[in-house]
Parts: structure tokens; C-alpha cells; sequence
């Protein structure tokens, strides 16, 4: 079998060599990543989700239902982190505020292996899914029970 053509164990990083220069490269999806997410915060520093007469959307789950979904307050939360109110970011949605390392380092590790020229996609088994999914649910109704 060619080379180009093996695949790593999965979770492993694989070398990619295929002609067509940046945009298939490894890094470009990170790279493009890191830039929207620079332009977000950017965008996000001089506009305060906890008021009103702004360009931020509104959750669908939330706007359908009046109910909180597991992610409903992130927007709030970045900002409150932006501007260093780590405290107030935990009140917007805890679940998120200490899932946040685990997230920075996989998005770190991704921008790393494509920088070094090999994707990286985490792969969670079925019981980590099932595990993530009823920690979401979980949330979800604790959330909106007071």
C-alpha cells in the first residue's frame, strides 16, 4: 500500500502529503480557526452580551423552548473572561467554565499537529459519548430547575 494512502490508529496524528499547496494543508483549518475566533473576541471585547441592541444571536433551544440549554451563557461567559471576571464567568454556565481547559488544550494540540504538517481529530469511544450526552442532559435540567 502507497504511503499517502495508510492511516494512523485513530486519535494518532497522520501525516498528510497531497499537492495543492495552503489550503490543504494540515494547519489551514486551525489556522482559519484561531483567526475567526481572534475576530469573535475581538468583536465580543466592545459588545456586552448582558444587555440588549446587539449583533449576538440568541439561542435557538432557548428562544423555542424558554429553557436553557447546556451551552446558554457561553456567549456571556467569554466576555466576563475577556474582560477578567472569572467568578461572574462561572455564574453564566459553570459546566463550560471548567470544561474550558480541556477545550483550549484540544484546540491548542490541533493548531500544534497541523502547524507540524499532520491532522488531529479527538475521537471519544461510545461511552465517552454516552458520558458526554448525559452530563449534557444532566445540566440541562439542572439548569432550569430551581
Amino acid at each position: 500500500m502507497a504511503d499517502h494512502l495508510r492511516h494512523a490508529p485513530a486519535g494518532a496524528p497522520s501525516t498528510v502529503r497531497r499537492p495543492g499547496g495552503w489550503r490543504h494543508h494540515p494547519a489551514t483549518p486551525p489556522l482559519g480557526a484561531l483567526a475567526a475566533a481572534i475576530a469573535a473576541s475581538a468583536y465580543l471585547y466592545n459588545t456586552d452580551p448582558h444587555q440588549s441592541g446587539h449583533w449576538l444571536p440568541r439561542c435557538p433551544f432557548n428562544w423555542a423552548t424558554g429553557l436553557l440549554c447546556p451551552a446558554c451563557g457561553g456567549t456571556r461567559l467569554a466576555y466576563d473572561l475577556l474582560h477578567g471576571d472569572p467568578v461572574r464567568a462561572f455564574h453564566e454556565n459553570a459546566l463550560l467554565f471548567v470544561a474550558s481547559p480541556v477545550l483550549l488544550w484540544m484546540c491548542g494540540r490541533w493548531l500544534v499537529e497541523g502547524l507540524r504538517g499532520r491532522r488531529w481529530r479527538p475521537v471519544l469511544g461510545p461511552r465517552a459519548q454516552y458520558a458526554v450526552l448525559a452530563l449534557a442532559v444532566v445540566w440541562t435540567v439542572v439548569r432550569n430547575v430551581h
